[in-house]
C-alpha cells in the first residue's frame, strides 16, 4: 500500500499554461495531477496511453473525436489511446486527478519526442 500525499490538489503553473506532476508510476499505470487555471489553455497532444480524469475541482467542457461534455467534481472521464482531446470553457481553476495505464509516455514511440502533455 502506498498513500499519494498531494495527489488533486490544485497547482498554479509557473511558466506554463497550465502543471502536471506525475506522483507514482508502477510497470502498469502512473497516476498524476493535472492542473489548468479558469481561463487557461490546454495544450496536451493526443497520447498513446489510455486515460482515466477524476475531476476535483473546477467545471470545463472536454471536446474529443467522440463528443463533449461538460464536466465538474466528480466527473470521471475516460479517454482512450490517441483520441484527441482537450479542455475548453474553463470557468474554475480545473484540477484533475490523472490515471494512464500503461505508464505515462511508456508507448509513445521515440521519435515523437514532443511535450505531450497530460
Amino acid at each position: 500500500m502506498q498513500i499519494i500525499e498531494g495527489c488533486g490538489l490544485y497547482t498554479q503553473p509557473k511558466d506554463e499554461p497550465n502543471h502536471w506532476i506525475e506522483h507514482l508510476r508502477s510497470t502498469d499505470l502512473s497516476i498524476g495531477t493535472y492542473s489548468i487555471p479558469a481561463g487557461g489553455k490546454d495544450d496536451q497532444r493526443p497520447h498513446w496511453e489510455d486515460e482515466i480524469y477524476v475531476v476535483q475541482t473546477g467545471r470545463a467542457t472536454l471536446v474529443t473525436e467522440t463528443g463533449r461534455a461538460e464536466v465538474g467534481p466528480g466527473s470521471v472521464v475516460y479517454v482512450p489511446s490517441r483520441e484527441r482531446h482537450e479542455y475548453v470553457d474553463i470557468v474554475d481553476d480545473l484540477t484533475l486527478i490523472v490515471i494512464v495505464a500503461p505508464p505515462y509516455h511508456s508507448r509513445e514511440p521515440a521519435e515523437a519526442g514532443e511535450r505531450t502533455g497530460s
